[in-house]
């Protein structure tokens, strides 16, 4: 499996609008897609990059479902930054919740910060170097 890589990620949501303003607005991701079956469902990709070069996000809007039971397994998205602590304070300023951090993980040898997302799932920040980023 030499040429394969992860595509996306999905995370069901129970309100589409404020999920995409939520990770447009105070994460700084775009929208690159959308497909709508009415009446059933409704899906968007968004990301950092194209989908060609990046791993994106799918968030699944399931009509007539306004909210889920977060999973017990499921741990966080972890999203790669050059400065965590300019992170937070982006964040914070477009009305995110830092809820760890930023914080030297001396284990890892890196900076990490957590942000709640308006459901309740966790992002993981993590400081790269911009050479890793791009």
């Amino acid at each position: 499996m030499k040429t394969a890589r992860i595509l996306h990620t999905m995370l069901r949501v129970g309100d589409l609008q404020r999920s995409i303003d939520f990770y447009c607005d105070v994460m700084g991701m775009r929208v690159l897609r959308s497909f709508d079956e009415p009446d059933d469902f409704s899906l968007t990709f968004l990301g950092y990059g194209d989908e060609a070069d990046t791993c994106v996000l799918e968030l699944t809007y399931n009509y007539g479902v306004d909210s889920y039971d977060l999973g017990a397994a499921y741990g966080h998205i972890a999203i790669g930054v050059e400065d965590c602590e300019k992170a937070c304070n982006e964040i914070t300023a477009g009305g995110g919740e830092v809820t760890y951090g930023p914080a030297f993980m001396e284990g890892l040898k890196e900076t990490i910060a957590f942000v709640k997302y308006p459901d309740g799932y966790q992002i993981e920040l993590v400081e790269r170097p911009i050479d890793w980023l791009s």
